[in-house]
């Protein structure tokens, strides 16, 4: 298994913003937490990246205290696409995917022809190639997310952690994304764990959906089965139609003004 999440408690000063949570997520699924805004889901992804420590209970990844790794260590197990990304120094959009392959390259050593070639080829798949000599800091917000986005590919990770990373990017760019994700899950046996906003998109590319509600899981399990009426009003308290859509091949969720 990926993660082992025992009864894990976070405070930010006095408030408690996870509290005993628990979950264990596999290796080579993609999963999708979803929930409302502040019910702990990115504090979640801090705890699991070793932002942040458990104030009680404690995170196990392979079978290890995830305290017990090194940031190097954990650099080359777990790679991040966060919401937002600020750089202001003039790095090329290739060099900042390039650093996705820093974790993997001995120190002070230039990239080898295997890295530039890794690099070029995930451009590609994410259409980042053709702004690779403009500098970060001249492109949109979405063209620097998906440069962001590549460079976490380029990483080569076991686990890819997607913190609301398509928020600001167009449909188009978004499913293909997440397909490229998808692949990764299924020919590489990856592990993605996502935080999404769109139910419709989680219930479409996540094995798994985890509904997490003041800081607690209020309802985990496989796509088909959790993603119901009654879960989502109780987490979202909003009225829905959800039926099965062939076009897509996944559940879909119609919601009532």
């Amino acid at each position: 298994m990926a993660f082992e999440v025992d009864n894990i408690t976070f405070y930010y000063e006095d408030k408690k913003v996870i509290d005993a949570l628990s979950v264990v997520l596999e290796s080579g699924k993609f999963y999708g937490i979803l929930g409302p805004n502040g019910c702990g889901k990115t504090t979640l992804i801090d705890l699991l990246l070793k932002h942040s420590r458990p104030s009680t209970g404690k995170i196990n990844y392979k079978g290890k205290d995830l305290s017990h790794y090194s940031r190097k260590e954990l650099s080359r197990e777990i790679a991040l696409v966060p919401q937002n990304f600020y750089i202001n120094f003039p790095f090329t959009a290739k060099e900042v995917v390039m650093m996705g392959r820093y974790p993997h390259m001995p120190r002070f050593s230039v990239p080898t022809e295997v890295d530039l070639e890794l690099v070029q080829d995930i451009m590609e798949k994410t259409d980042t190639y053709q702004f690779a000599h403009r500098f970060i800091t001249e492109l949109s917000g979405g063209e620097r997310q998906r440069v962001v986005f590549a460079r976490a590919l380029a990483q080569d990770t076991p686990v890819l952690i997607l913190d609301e990373a398509t928020s600001n990017l167009d449909i188009h760019h978004t499913i293909r994304l997440l397909n490229i994700a998808s692949e990764r899950v299924e020919k590489d046996k990856k592990t993605i764990i996502a935080v999404l906003q769109d139910i419709n998109l989680a219930a479409a590319f996540c094995d798994d959906l985890i509904f997490m509600k003041q800081g607690s899981i209020a309802a985990c399990g496989n796509s088909d089965e959790v993603l119901n009426r009654e879960i989502i009003h109780s987490i979202f308290n909003v009225e829905t139609k959800i039926y099965y859509e062939p076009y897509s091949n996944a559940k879909q969720v119609i919601f009532k003004r």
